[in-house]
């Protein structure tokens, strides 16, 4: 059965997704589908020498789709990522694997739907915070009505304010 409200009290953690070692064919590929040429993710002597980086990074929309995978993966097949937030922190680069982790730091019911906000973050194999931030997903009740297709935000699902990081 898929996930539902009453599954996440506070204090749950999600299922940790992990990517990588993240190779700089990996990372190339990322940034030819997103049309992003900029050669720090893809020119190993570019990035070293000129940008004076440790070595070509990983790209930020590529840990921003990991976050997202993470929050839609959690909350299952009848979830909803509703709002996500988030910054970084620290250069991630090739060979880096990546821990994306979430956490439900408060959780509400509103109009016969369950939302679930949780502190979300990429961690990588040096135990480091990379990516750091929030999110919010809807999810059916036990017993309650499907959460709508497509989901589609009422103001009064606006009940949490963003917590300091």
């Amino acid at each position: 059965m898929p996930p539902c409200y009453e599954d996440f009290p506070i204090g749950a953690k999600l299922p940790v997704l992990t990517k990588g070692p993240m190779s700089p064919a990996h990372i190339m590929r990322w940034s030819a589908a997103m049309e992003n040429w900029h050669r720090i993710h893809y020119d190993w002597r570019f990035a070293t020498e000129h940008d004076k980086l440790p070595d070509v990074l990983i790209n930020g929309s590529w840990k921003q789709h990991v976050l997202v995978q993470l929050m839609k993966d959690g909350l299952g097949p009848d979830g909803w990522l509703w709002k996500i937030g988030f910054r970084y922190k620290m250069m991630d680069v090739a060979w880096d694997t990546l821990h994306a982790h979430a956490e439900v730091i408060d959780r509400r019911e509103v109009d016969g739907l369950g939302f679930l906000q949780c502190r979300i973050s990429l961690i990588n194999q040096r135990d480091q915070v990379s990516t750091a931030g929030f999110a919010v997903g809807a999810i059916k009740l036990k017993g309650g009505r499907d959460v709508p297709y497509p989901f589609v935000a009422k103001p009064e699902y606006d009940v949490f304010t963003t917590p300091a990081e």
